[in-house]
């Protein structure tokens, strides 16, 4: 039995390990991922707008036309949008 606490424990410890150091190259890649963004703005591009871009990039073509249609919908409902209701 104690053989395999031993075990279990050495096991526990290795997926701790794992983990911390995931943790570590997701906030070193936060960090560059923020780099890129500070460097695009210094050279005057609107990171908001690029934010938006990567988040519409990472949808599925469906899911982003559904997202865009309800979004043109809502626009011409609270009078934002050249198109007549």
């Amino acid at each position: 039995m104690e053989d395999t606490v031993k075990i279990t424990a050495e096991e526990l410890k290795s997926y701790i390990e794992r983990i911390e150091e995931l943790e570590q190259e997701k906030k070193d890649v936060q960090d560059h991922i923020r780099d890129v963004y500070a460097k695009a703005a210094d050279e005057g591009w609107d990171t908001k707008v690029m934010k938006q871009i990567i988040r519409l990039r990472k949808m599925d073509d469906d899911d982003r036309e559904e997202q865009e249609m309800l979004l043109d919908n809502y626009k011409r409902v609270l009078g934002m949008s050249d198109e007549e209701d």
